[in-house]
Order: structure tokens, then C-alpha cells, then sequence
């Protein structure tokens, strides 16, 4: 996971923006990431514009924590930032 995510508190939660040079490149990363949530079975919220998607992922609400799947799902969607 890249030190651009922000872990924050009430609520528990990490943050990201990921910034592209056009909307065809968000859609293309947007595509990939609806990929990777089926494959791992998680859904964080995103919100996107022209050339920029935000990431939360909020703590698990039974352990009030970033859980390790959570933070498999950053690295890998920080991975997919560069495909």
C-alpha cells in the first residue's frame, strides 16, 4: 500500500486520490477496480470526476479497524493505478 493513502479516525477509515490525465484513463481504472472488488469480494466507496477517483475504505465495524483484506484491496488497487 503507497504512503499516498491517509488513514484517518472518526470514522476509522482510509482515503486516496488518484489522478489521471483523462476521463477514457478513470474508466479504464474504474474498470479494473470493479474487477478487483468481485474478485476480492469487497466494495469501498468511490467517487470519481474528468480525471480524478477518491477511495474510502471504512474500518471493519465489529473490530473498529483497517483490516488486512482492506489493506490487500489498497495495494492492489494502487497497483492497478499503473496498468
Amino acid at each position: 500500500m503507497s504512503d499516498s493513502w491517509q488513514e484517518r479516525s472518526r470514522p476509522t477509515r482510509l482515503e486516496r486520490r488518484y489522478e489521471f490525465e483523462s476521463y477514457d484513463v478513470v474508466r479504464d481504472f474504474l474498470d479494473r477496480a470493479a474487477d478487483l472488488s468481485e474478485t476480492m469480494d469487497y466494495y469501498p466507496n468511490m467517487g470519481f470526476g474528468r480525471d480524478y477517483v477518491n477511495v474510502t475504505i471504512y474500518a471493519d465495524e465489529e473490530a473498529n479497524d483497517i483490516t488486512e483484506n482492506q489493506r490487500e484491496f489498497a495495494k492492489k488497487l494502487d497497483e492497478l493505478q499503473n496498468m
